[in-house]
């Protein structure tokens, strides 16, 4: 008998289903290989949990239909996780599944699984000798210790050899080790930095645009355990990895680890939850520090990697603010003006000593917002009322005409509603525009934009030059930037989010860690009031600070990490069905309704409420909103309601 998950994404089929096992197919099937069973009167795709001799079902058995492969392509390990994941996120297994399991190609399946290589030496401790708990952790990450550290990497920390050391002591310990970052950039530099301290062989790289064969073998290899280390994007945190000893995960608060798809489960989440199944070592490891984080220390789970004063003194480049009495002193416009003269010394010098200069811009594009010149109100679109801005693309010869960002219509005339003035201004400037105007106020000097809508550059070569970088597209500059400006600081601190400031301060200090230290020159700029938080924060370089006055808060307030809340969103008539028959704990606040905007497919009135509990209740929570699921898929109802637990976007 074979107890099998069938792909059918319906809640109330969320559980495992027993099949027969005809003798034809008793030498090869095993737990973990996929099949295909007859359900409901159609063949659909499955994998096979367990097998058992006896089943708690009193009939007949059907027979399972085919064995599609009899590679064990989910581990019990594997299907523990998604188990545990789709009960802690409102989800079903089957949406975890097709997360954790890259679809089937049979060309990788045909090749022999290759010998693991050798365990490596232990990795050199210099690495981490500036942490005072550095070393200790590596030895016990070495030693199979399931130990768990909350990482604060110095600035201009080489975090990708660090990360790769890591992984050569879980290797030379006889242990498996799992690194997820955000985004290709990252992995590029991770991937590299293992390659040079890792046997060849003993890692693979597990990156959604990779090919299907080629990312299906990867998998492969870390399922047979020919590779024991796996390092990867988002999905990378299922991926099935022989004698785990120690996942870790860099820059935890980059949204890109957020997965868009249900059941909306974050990586550092995931991975957290993976320590405590399998027993193994965690590394929580970033620049800056996030409240999540900051509670994982608090509760005694985990244990701060953080270096001491004078280190990180030696280490962070000068940073200066706006706002100094000596700075309004000396230039008193400098609290309005987009690039203060501090900044442009500042930059003039880094040219001058030949260092690249950041410019870090939080809008991309030339102008992606417009308003009127006369009344300031914000330019509409005259058919669909969609915000109207400027590409960074010029026109038809040369000329940039301003265009709707909903619609793409052109707007080569103006006249606004309110004053019927028709000359527009630019209210939001973007990279490419930054990048012009720095153009003209430092001729000679190269410019370079690194940004979505032109091009990410993954490195920039010493020498003299201004980069212009949206956050998070920031290139490596060999041997480090001579400066940073920081500029347009209202955009990212007056964002109606609650994590704007930590969010800022994580995108600033990313920016700000590829500067030289203070004793080799660098400096940074930064475009905002030094009396806020945020400012203080970066000027002091103290992230836990922040961190922890940002829990401090949030569990005044009510808010995550403190406790758990749930998203539901539907219409109106929907959400009424659900909440009537939803159990709340005892101790849950339901907050709501508030509009929510329609989604791209979807029409007519959208509401969303959200659902408060304790920290301690959030299981319960889940398992309330799975049920009530279960019970709207049985009765076939219509109309999906979209449940997300922990969102990051509260607004």
């Amino acid at each position: 008998m074979a107890r099998v998950v069938v792909d059918v994404p319906l809640a109330h089929l969320d559980r495992p289903f027993d099949y027969a096992v005809p003798e034809e197919m008793a030498a090869e099937i095993q737990a973990g290989c996929r099949v295909r069973v007859r359900f409901a009167g159609q063949l659909v795709d499955g994998f096979v949990l367990e097998l058992a001799d006896t089943s708690e079902h009193d009939g007949k058995l059907a027979p399972l239909a085919k064995l599609v492969s009899a590679e064990p392509v989910l581990t019990p390990e594997a299907a523990t996780l998604a188990r545990a994941v789709a009960e802690r996120w409102a989800g079903t297994l089957t949406d975890v599944l097709r997360l954790a399991v890259p679809p089937r190609r049979a060309a990788p399946e045909k090749r022999p699984a290759a010998k693991p290589p050798e365990p490596p030496e232990a990795p050199d401790p210099a690495g981490f000798g500036r942490y005072p708990t550095g070393p200790e952790f590596l030895s016990a990450v070495a030693e199979g210790r399931p130990v768990h550290a909350v990482w604060t990497a110095l600035p201009g920390e080489d975090w990708p050899a660090r990360m790769a050391e890591l992984c050569q002591a879980a290797l030379c310990g006889g242990k498996g080790a799992l690194v997820v970052v955000p985004d290709g950039r990252d992995l590029d530099r991770l991937a590299a930095a293992a390659g040079e301290r890792l046997p060849a062989g003993s890692f693979v790289v597990l990156r959604a645009d990779a090919a299907p064969d080629t990312r299906y073998r990867r998998f492969l290899e870390a399922a047979r355990g020919s590779a024991k280390v796996v390092l990867g994007t988002r999905a990378a945190a299922y991926a099935p990895v022989a004698d785990l000893g120690l996942v870790a995960i860099w820059d935890d608060g980059d949204d890109l680890h957020a997965e868009p798809r249900a059941p909306y489960a974050n990586a550092r989440d995931v991975l957290v939850h993976r320590s405590y199944l399998a027993g193994c070592a965690a590394v929580v490891a970033a620049t800056a520090r996030t409240a999540e984080a900051a509670l994982l220390v608090e509760s005694g789970w985990a244990h701060e990697l953080t270096a001491d004063r004078a280190t990180l003194r030696a280490a962070a480049p000068r940073v200066q603010a706006l706002g100094e009495d000596h700075e309004l002193a000396r230039d008193p416009a400098a609290r309005t003006a987009r690039l203060p003269s501090l900044a442009h010394r500042v930059a003039r010098q880094a040219l001058a000593d030949g260092a690249p200069v950041l410019v870090q811009v939080p809008r991309s594009g030339y102008a992606p917002g417009l308003s009127c010149a006369r009344c300031r109100a914000p330019a509409r679109c005259s058919v669909c009322a969609g915000p109207l801005g400027i590409a960074s693309t010029p026109g038809p010869g040369g000329s940039r005409v301003p265009a709707c960002r909903w619609c793409a219509r052109p707007a080569a005339t103006f006249d606004c509603p309110h004053c019927h003035a028709t000359k527009l201004r630019a209210s939001v400037v973007g990279a490419s525009r930054t990048a012009e105007e720095l153009g003209r106020a430092f001729p000679g000097a190269a410019v370079r934009v690194s940004g979505r809508s032109s091009g990410v550059l993954p490195s920039v070569p010493a020498g003299p030059a201004l980069v212009v970088a949206t956050p998070g597209a920031e290139p490596v500059a060999e041997g480090g930037y001579g400066a940073a400006l920081l500029l347009d600081s209202w955009a990212l601190l007056g964002r109606a989010d609650l994590r704007a400031g930590e969010e800022t301060l994580r995108r600033w200090m990313n920016a700000a860690a590829l500067v030289r230290p203070a004793s080799a020159g660098g400096q940074v700029v930064v475009a905002a009031d030094a009396a806020h938080a945020v400012v203080q924060a970066l000027v002091r370089w103290d992230p836990a600070w922040l961190a922890e006055r940002e829990l401090a808060d949030r569990r005044a307030l009510g808010f995550p990490p403190a406790t758990r809340i749930a998203s539901l969103a539907a219409s109106p008539a929907a959400l009424a069905d659900f909440l009537e028959a939803l159990r709340l704990p005892a101790d849950a606040d339901l907050l709501g309704p508030v509009p929510e905007p329609a989604r791209p497919g979807q029409e007519g009135e959208r509401e969303r409420y959200l659902v408060r509990v304790p920290r301690n209740d959030g299981l319960a929570l889940a398992h309330a909103l799975t049920e009530v699921q279960r019970v709207r898929s049985a009765k076939k109802v219509a109309e999906h309601v979209r449940v997300q637990l922990d969102p990051l976007d509260l607004v």
